[in-house]
C-alpha cells in the first residue's frame, strides 16, 4: 500500500483503490461511503465487474478543498 505524504503526490493521473484512498485521506471506509451518499466525496469509477477505483486528481482536489481542523461538515 503506497502512502502519500503530500497532496501534490496525488496529482498523478492514477486510479486509486479503496485502501489507497483511506490511506491518502485518513478517513475510514465507512465515512467515505457516508460522504459519497451525501454527495460530499468523489465517486469511484467502475473498472471491472467487482472493482472500482477513484481518480487520484479528484481525491487530491477534495483534500485541497477540506478545511483544516477536522471539520467534516459540508
Amino acid at each position: 500500500l503506497r502512502q502519500f505524504t503530500t497532496v501534490q503526490e496525488l496529482n498523478m493521473q492514477e486510479m486509486l483503490g479503496l485502501k489507497a484512498v483511506v490511506a491518502a485521506t485518513g478517513i475510514s471506509r465507512a465515512t467515505i461511503y457516508v460522504l459519497m451518499s451525501e454527495g460530499a466525496f468523489p465517486r469511484p469509477r467502475r473498472v471491472g465487474k467487482r472493482a472500482v477505483r477513484w481518480n487520484s486528481s479528484e481525491i487530491s482536489n477534495w483534500l485541497a478543498s477540506r478545511p483544516f481542523g477536522g471539520s467534516w461538515n459540508v
